[in-house]
């Protein structure tokens, strides 16, 4: 320690159902207050790509067919938290997904001198999202998201963001797979409601209303969390 005073990197978290719309809101949150998104896959993917240690290990693991570890998991993101484009802060989208994970997360920021600043749930009706989830595409260049019906593309077939003109659609956005996301989740998730909301972490979030309502209510949140 050089006796310095700095300012710990806010962490928060987006919790909430397929199709309700955290990758567009934590993008958007990116591009107004400097955060960085990270979710679970890219880490993984770039870890392994990127030879690290932990990415090493990852890689033998996913190439056995099996899951990686949340030990793994956390080496991976103690690694990706110390990279000089997190100093503003991020935002967790995927992790942590059970109790044991956010104990396991706790654990780290600690030893970061870090916190989690904020878990905030995007809360939606169960009824809404079969029609919320079958309806997006993304931009098969950048990423972008997009839906049919709540955020169309100015231009038919042709994205926003970057001009590619190939969009993808995932096989699973049917009712069927849905509804079984949907079960999975609530199973898995209501517990972690439980431990950020006994920790005085937890915001919650009407996200029924359309993107930019539900983008001023998290600006609100996050501004309150970062400061």
């Amino acid at each position: 320690m050089d006796g310095t005073t700095t300012t710990a990197a806010p962490v928060l978290i987006l919790l909430g159902p397929p199709g309700a719309g955290k990758g567009t809101q934590a993008r958007m949150l990116e591009d107004k207050f400097g955060l960085v998104q990270l979710s679970t896959g890219d880490l993984l993917r770039a870890a392994v790509a990127a030879g690290t240690d932990a990415g090493k290990a990852a890689k033998a693991v996913m190439e056995a067919g099996d899951l990686v570890s949340d030990e793994i998991v956390i080496a991976i993101l103690r690694d990706r938290l110390q990279e000089d484009d997190c100093a503003k802060g991020v935002i967790l989208d995927g992790f942590p997904r059970t109790t044991v994970q956010a104990e396991a997360l706790d654990t780290l920021l600690a030893d970061m001198g870090q916190k989690i600043n904020a878990a905030i749930s995007l809360e939606v009706q169960d009824s809404e999202m079969v029609t919320r989830i079958s309806g997006r595409f993304t931009c098969g260049s950048c990423g972008e998201g997009y839906h049919d019906t709540f955020k169309p593309t100015a231009k038919d077939g042709t994205c926003d963001k970057c001009g590619g003109t190939e969009m993808k659609r995932r096989a699973d956005d049917n009712a069927e797979t849905v509804a079984q996301r949907l079960e999975a989740y609530h199973a898995q998730t209501a517990p972690l409601i439980t431990y950020y909301d006994e920790k005085g972490a937890l915001k919650r979030l009407d996200a029924m209303g359309d993107i930019a309502a539900i983008a001023n209510g998290l600006n609100t949140i996050v501004q309150a969390a970062i400061a």
